[in-house]
């Protein structure tokens, strides 16, 4: 059950339906993420301005997904692993890949590289050594390359955190985020 109502028609804040009818327009929905964050123009404009800065970024649209996935699972966020799976999908990712890089693992080693220091940064809040960071280079990363998976990571703990605080009914195929960690 939500603790924050997505945002409606009646209770929109100008500013936000603008962007939420250009979602609308470009995806044919708007995404219950979306409508909660819209309560906070400001919020929205933030969501919104972090992903197309990173869009236009080194990291391919697809390891953007995976590095998602990886944040999402450490951060146990349903919501996120289950719209990253369905946007993962979309760009060419294999669903048996997409399922284990929730888990930080991937059957590509650059990825892996990518995805291990995603982890080590949620795991350690930032504080990486320099082991981690050269391992990452090592791999075949540059220093903006770094930059982007740590910004990456960040961004998806916004949403993560957002969709886990205001408990933002899923609106994607279900795909749950520790669905294939041990216990």
């Amino acid at each position: 059950m939500p603790r924050i109502e997505t945002a409606t028609t009646a209770n929109t804040p100008a500013a936000s339906a603008t962007l939420l009818e250009g979602v609308q327009k470009k995806l044919g929905m708007v995404p219950n993420l979306f409508k909660t964050i819209a309560h906070s123009p400001a919020a929205l404009k933030f969501y919104f301005a972090q992903g197309e800065a990173l869009a236009t970024g080194k990291l391919s649209a697809g390891l953007r997904h995976q590095i998602a996935l990886v944040t999402s699972g450490v951060n146990n966020c349903d919501y996120c692993a289950s719209a990253h799976t369905l946007m993962g999908k979309g760009v060419g990712l294999q669903i048996e890949e997409l399922a284990v890089n929730l888990l930080a693992q991937s059957s590509d080693a650059k990825v892996q590289a990518a995805l291990t220091f995603s982890k080590l940064i949620l795991e350690k809040q930032g504080h990486v050594s320099a082991d981690d960071v050269q391992a990452v280079k090592e791999a075949g990363y540059d220093d903006a390359a770094v930059m982007e998976i740590i910004a990456n990571v960040a961004a998806t703990v916004y949403t993560n955190f957002v969709n886990n605080a205001c408990g933002t009914v899923i609106d994607f195929p279900l795909v749950r985020a520790r669905a294939l960690e041990t216990v």
